[in-house]
This record gives structure tokens, sequence and C-alpha cells, in this order.
């Protein structure tokens, strides 16, 4: 295996590092938690003769879209081997869609975010070719403008050639199981009581999951799950992208505080669901503290 601190690994990490605008304890949680989750990964993959689907879920802001790139580049330069990585943020709906979807069923739907707004036939058919891992043409990824809250155009798209052979999916409720009825009867923040009073918006959010659940969300061969401290983070973390968005692209860009508080609470119902569930679900969980830094993390069938 190549060390990591040798130049073959230095460079794309630092490179990475100075993208993310990440920390250099960075390359300590590589060390620790990452570089082997990466071999483990590889190891998994052996003998297949299909790619291998890891799913990765996590709170918004605790570091899903990093760890991909982390992962796939450790998979490709410790093991040879040629990772893809998608994003359930990429498969929203366009403002259009989503406005249509507000009108037929709540207005909280011109949201983007829960499930209900994304293209599940989109995100499905695409997960469906690689896993199959044999298609001919050079297959085109969908991508979506956060900044301008919208889907790129289909000459933005970025394409992958067979062969895969590893599938890295992230996303923030990937593989969260839908709730009880009973856990919809009372609202869990101000924007649910004032905004969806009789339950629908969220009755139908969960309606939306279920179906997920049945397509894109399928039995993969791995579930990853970052754990945060509480949900208190969510805000804190997902208001540092906002500024690292802001510094990237210019003030205007992104939202204000208010509007971020706003943005969250459509999360927060199945967000603190996946808290409560996914740490059973997950084949590794990854513990990460109060300074975003990786404490631990469990395997399944582990001590």
């Amino acid at each position: 295996m190549t060390n990591i601190n040798g130049p073959a690994m230095t460079d794309p990490l630092h490179r990475l590092l100075k993208e993310q605008r990440l920390p250099p304890h960075y390359l300590e949680d590589v060390r620790a938690c990452y570089l082997p989750l990466a071999a483990g990964i590889a190891q998994k993959r052996q003998g297949l003769d299909r790619p291998l689907t890891v799913s990765i879920h996590g709170p918004q802001g605790s570091g899903k879209s990093t760890l991909s790139r982390v992962l796939g580049l450790l998979l490709e330069q410790h093991h040879g081997l040629r990772p893809v990585i998608l994003s359930l943020d990429d498969f929203y709906l366009t403002r259009r869609q989503r406005l249509e979807r507000a009108r037929r069923i709540h207005p909280l739907f011109a949201t983007r975010g829960v499930p209900g707004t994304h293209d599940e036939a989109l995100a499905t058919d695409i997960l469906d070719a690689l896993r199959g891992g044999d298609f001919s043409a050079p297959l085109r990824l969908p991508r979506f403008d956060k900044a301008r809250d919208e889907r790129l155009p289909l000459r933005d798209w970025p394409s992958v050639e067979a062969p895969v052979d590893v599938i890295l999916f992230e996303g923030w409720c990937n593989h969260c199981p839908p709730q009880g009825d009973a856990a919809l009867e009372n609202a869990v923040n101000a924007l649910e009581r004032e905004e969806d009073p009789d339950g629908q918006w969220r009755r139908s959010v969960n309606e939306f999951l279920r179906d997920y659940r049945l397509s894109l969300f399928r039995p993969v061969d791995l579930l990853l799950y970052l754990r945060i401290p509480s949900f208190d983070k969510v805000l804190e973390w997902r208001g540092l992208q906002e500024r690292k968005l802001r510094q990237r692209l210019g003030q205007g860009v992104g939202m204000d505080e208010a509007a971020l508080r706003r943005f969250i609470q459509h999360y927060e119902r199945l967000t603190r669901h996946g808290m409560a569930v996914l740490p059973e679900i997950a084949d590794t969980v990854i513990d990460l503290d109060e300074r975003h830094r990786v404490s631990g993390w469990t395997q399944k069938g582990s001590p």
C-alpha cells in the first residue's frame, strides 16, 4: 500500500484540502479512518462481477461530499479502482418542476431538499446503468447549481465511461426508513406548525421516501453513516458551507442566517429521525466531534 505521506498521495490530497478549504488536520482523519475504510471497500469489491455500491448518509454539513471525494481519490491511487461519485443533490427537480409539484401537492415542495423534490426516475435510471456496469456509450451525470437553485443544462453534465468499479452515492436522507404514522402527528418546528398545520406536506414527504426505498434506495453493498454530536451542528456546519460558497462566488450568493434557519427546518424532521435510526442500520458509523473531527468509527461485527 502506498504511504499516505508519499508523493503519490500528498499533491492530490493537498489540492483537495485547499479547494475545500479544509484544515491541515483533516489529513489525520484520512490516516486514522478513511485510509482503512477505503481498503475495506476495495477488499469487498474483489471477486465481484459488478460495481460495488456504497451509500454515504449524513446530516447537512457533515462532510458527505468531501468524504466521497477523499474515498474516491484513495480508491484510485491506492487500489487502482475506478470510482464514480454521485450526489442525491444533483438529482433535484428543476425549479419549474418543483413549482408545479408545489402547486399540485403542497407549497413547501417549491424548496429543494426533501423526498419529493428529486427526479426519482432519472436517479434510478442512472444508478441502474452504473450498477449494470456495461453501458456502451459515455453516461452523462446530472449536476445541480445550488447558487442558482437550478439544474445545469445537459451540455454541462460530466460523463463517465465503463468500466466502473465502485459507486459512491452520497445524500442526506439516503436509506433513511420512512416514519410511522404516529410520528407524523406533531410538528417538530415552527415551519411545520405554521406552514403545514394539517400535516399534508410531511405525510407526502414520508410517502415519497417510501417510494425512494423501492427505487433509488434499493439495497446497497455498504451503508456509511456520519454521526454528528447534535442537530445544532447542522446550522453551524451548513452555515460554514454557505460562507465558503460566498468566498468562492462572491457576496450576494447563498443564504443569510435567517434564510438558512428556515431552509434547515425543511430537513429537520428526517435528519432527527435519521440520527435516531441510522446508526443501527448502517454498516459503518463514523463519529464526528464538536470540532468536526473524526472521534472514532465502528463497523458491524467489530468488538
